[in-house]
C-alpha cells in the first residue's frame, strides 16, 4: 500500500525542530564553509545573491563581504534575527526575509547566484526545493551548495538518531544532497556544468563531551530527539553519539578534532 507523504506536516515539525535550541551557536562555528563556497562560486561585486535556508547567515555574510546584493532567507524567524544582528555588527547591507525553500516568493531568474550551506538539504520535498532554486536563478547563473555527505560525521550522526527516532516515511535522507548522483537527479537537464569536490569541515571542540553537550543543547534536531526519549534511551543515544565522535576523533590531547566531510557543489545552469 502506497502512502502519500504529507510534506506540509513534516515541514511544520522540522520548523519546530530548527527553532528549538539555538542553532546560531552551532552555525557560527561553520563560517569558513560559507567563505569557501563563495570563493568556489567566484562571486563578483554587484551580483544579486539569494541565500536559501540561510540559518544565522554564514553564506549570507560571506557574499555580502564580497559586495554582492544579498537576500538572506529562512523559515525560522529567530535565525534571521541572528543573521541580521551579525550583519549589523559588521555594517553589511543585507535584506533578510522569511521564506519557504520549497515555495520561494521571487520571480523567475531574479538572482545571479543562489546558494545554501547545510540548509536546503534538510527540506522534506527535495525535488520541489531544487526546482525552486533553479527557477529563481537566471539562465547561465550559478547554484552553490555545501551538503553533508552520507558517510560524513553528520551523516552518521543522523543515522544514529534515526535508530531512536525514525524519520518520517517517504522523506529521503538529507545527506543524499551530498552526492553528485542525487544532484544530477534533482537538477537534471538544467545543469550546464557541475563541480563537486569533497571537502572537510573540522569540528573542533574542547572534548567529545563538550561537542555532545553543545549539540544536545543548541542543535535543534538533536535537542528535539533527546526531548522525545525517556531517560534510558536518552542515555543510550548519548553513549552512541559519544562513541561515534570518539571513533572519529584525531586529537590526542583530550580535545576533539573530527573531520566532517561535505560536498561543495557549484552548478552552472543552462
Amino acid at each position: 500500500m502506497n502512502t502519500v507523504t504529507d510534506f506540509s506536516l513534516v515541514k511544520t515539525k522540522q520548523q519546530a525542530a530548527w527553532g528549538a535550541g539555538d542553532y546560531a551557536v552551532i552555525g557560527t562555528t561553520l563560517q569558513i564553509v560559507g567563505e569557501t563556497l563563495c570563493e568556489a562560486l567566484d562571486l563578483r561585486a554587484g551580483q544579486r545573491v539569494l541565500d536559501v535556508a540561510a540559518g544565522n547567515g554564514n553564506a549570507t555574510l560571506a557574499a555580502a563581504r564580497r559586495w554582492c546584493d544579498v537576500v538572506s532567507t529562512d523559515y525560522v524567524p529567530s535565525l534571521l534575527e541572528r543573521g541580521r544582528a551579525r550583519a549589523g555588527a559588521e555594517g553589511l547591507a543585507v535584506q533578510f526575509e522569511q521564506a519557504d525553500a520549497e515555495n520561494l516568493q521571487y520571480g523567475d531568474g531574479s538572482f545571479d547566484v543562489v546558494l545554501s550551506t547545510f540548509g536546503v538539504m534538510f527540506t522534506p520535498n527535495q525535488e520541489r526545493a531544487a526546482a525552486e532554486m533553479a527557477r529563481v536563478c537566471k539562465p547561465g547563473g550559478k547554484i552553490g551548495l555545501a551538503n553533508w555527505t552520507p558517510a560524513s560525521f553528520v551523516g552518521e550522526m543522523f543515522k544514529l538518531i534515526g535508530r531512536y527516532i525514525p524519520p518520517a516515511p517517504g522523506v529521503k535522507p538529507p545527506s543524499l544532497w551530498g552526492t553528485e548522483e542525487r544532484l544530477r537527479e534533482l537538477f537534471g537537464s538544467r545543469i550546464a556544468a557541475l563541480q563537486t569536490p569533497h571537502r572537510n569541515y573540522m569540528f573542533r571542540y574542547r572534548s567529545t563531551r563538550h561537542w555532545l553537550d553543545t549539540f544536545r543543547t543548541y542543535y535543534g534536531p538533536m535537542n528535539k530527539a533527546f526531548a522525545a526519549l525517556d531517560a534510558g534511551k536518552q542515555e543510550a543515544l548519548a553513549e552512541d553519539l559519544l562513541g561515534l565522535a570518539q571513533r572519529l576523533n584525531s586529537a590526542t590531547d583530550g580535545t576533539m578534532v573530527v573531520p566532517g566531510e561535505y560536498l561543495e557543489a557549484v552548478i552552472r545552469l543552462r
